[in-house]
């Protein structure tokens, strides 16, 4: 029997993330399971990091791309970037680990990290596709209409809404009025997975799917007028062809970067207002699996831009080159062919 009990008590620091009472189960992976995700995860966050650097270089250092959607990409990118270096980390070690070593404090602190880039990416898209529908719908009345003021206006409260919320969200007890019970009987030491009430549950859902109702609504617009645009295209000028065509290039690759934010992020919003209203039954894996299908949209937006716009690809060669230390280098058209 004394045997059995020094066995125990020697796997048991093994298995639980603290060596106290009512301290979270820890799940073991063999060491190379452990290591292939830890590099997995590593190439995800530089994945996520140097893509979105690389947006935010190029439309800050040439000036042809100084325009209102680009200083909408730039801020866009700026969010992602912020969620691989602030968020992503620390996110590995708690899915490799399942544990959270770093106090209660940073757990509320990253989470408020993690909701923020998460709101700040839809306002972005939402206010990006509003941008598409101007340039496209409203041709003539674009240049006027949706200027560089404009767009600073819409990053200015795309990064002030969503933190005012987030921290009204997770710095107050309204989110966790009516879950006392839950609050002392499920988190465990060694958690970070904070608890929203039902009305909170049924909040987010609005702050999440109008903004894309918005979108898909503007796309579907859209793409109906840039059909139409490009039977008509052989009556315009070479120049105006060249735009008009542009344009709708734009707008079906913002298009398609909507679309991929929606397939990321929805399983894990839909899965956070359910969890709510069904007393938390989602398993750790489950929500793991959901959160980290979420945080790989961060790193699809600059592939998606490699693979779609040319001037994305000229000033990445630039970048790779010595012409990057020419001094006419930040005034080179890339628009141009």
């Amino acid at each position: 029997m004394s045997v059995v009990l020094n066995q125990d008590a020697e796997e048991r620091p093994e298995t639980f993330c603290y060596q106290v009472n009512g301290s979270c189960p820890r799940t073991i992976h063999p060491l190379g399971i452990q290591l292939a995700i830890y590099l997995s995860c590593a190439a995800g966050v530089l994945i996520t990091v140097l893509g979105n650097l690389f947006v935010v270089f190029a439309v800050s250092y040439f000036k042809a791309l100084h325009t209102p959607t680009n200083f909408l990409l730039l801020s866009l990118a700026l969010a992602d970037m912020f969620l691989g270096l602030l968020v992503l980390p620390l996110s590995t070690i708690r899915s490799v680990e399942s544990c959270w070593f770093f106090g209660d404090s940073l757990c509320r602190l990253h989470t408020y990290l993690d909701t923020l880039f998460c709101l700040i990416s839809i306002f972005h898209l939402c206010f990006i596709s509003i941008d598409r529908h101007c340039a496209i719908c409203e041709p003539l009345l674009y240049p006027s209409k949706f200027t560089v003021r404009v767009a600073l206006r819409y990053i200015l409260v795309g990064w002030g809404l969503p933190a005012a919320y987030t921290a009204f969200l997770l710095y107050t007890d309204m989110a966790e009025r009516g879950l006392h019970l839950w609050l002392e009987e499920m988190p465990c030491v060694g958690s970070c997975q904070l608890l929203f009430n039902k009305f909170w549950g049924w909040l987010n859902f609005p702050v999440f799917f109008f903004p894309c109702f918005i979108m898909i609504s503007l796309y579907v617009k859209i793409f109906v007028v840039a059909t139409r645009q490009a039977q008509q295209i052989n009556n315009l000028s070479k120049s105006l062809a060249g735009a008009a065509k542009r344009e709708r290039k734009a707008a079906k690759t913002l298009g398609i970067a909507v679309g991929v934010y929606l397939l990321c992020w929805l399983p894990f919003t839909v899965d956070t207002m359910i969890d709510s209203l069904l007393n938390f039954i989602t398993p750790p894996l489950v929500f793991d699996t959901f959160i980290w299908l979420a945080y790989f949209n961060s790193a699809c937006n600059p592939i998606i831009y490699v693979f779609s716009y040319r001037w994305f690809r000229k000033a990445l060669k630039l970048l790779l080159s010595r012409e990057i230390f020419s001094p006419r280098t930040p005034t080179i058209d890339l628009y141009q062919d």
